[in-house]
């Protein structure tokens, strides 16, 4: 069983991840397929998404409340990513790399 108190293990289930990010679990799906976040899965292919997922979550969700698209959100993080590399620091969550080129806002 995954350590609770590590803040990269996958503990929360994709509803409850929902909710604690104030969207739907179609959500958290279509940020998963544009590569913008990237849970845990269980040998049954059951999503588990940990604390740093949920920080990046909502870093999404403040992040199209200010308008933008999945691929300019795909950018940004992508480029803070960037930042926190060249600054010697560990990236600011989970996925050093976020989304892919060429990322559509269906």
């Amino acid at each position: 069983m995954a350590d609770p108190y590590d803040p990269v293990a996958g503990v929360f289930g994709i509803s409850v991840a929902a909710d604690m990010v104030g969207t739907g679990v179609q959500n958290l799906r279509a940020y998963e397929k544009a590569g913008l976040v990237d849970p845990q899965r269980t040998p049954g292919g059951t999503r588990l998404y940990s604390v740093k997922d949920i920080e990046r979550l909502r870093q999404i969700a403040a992040l199209l409340d200010e308008g933008l698209n999945l691929a300019g959100i795909a950018m940004v993080l992508r480029l803070e990513a960037d930042n926190a590399r060249y600054a010697g620091e560990s990236p600011p969550s989970a996925i050093a790399d976020a989304g892919a080129d060429g990322i559509s806002d269906r």
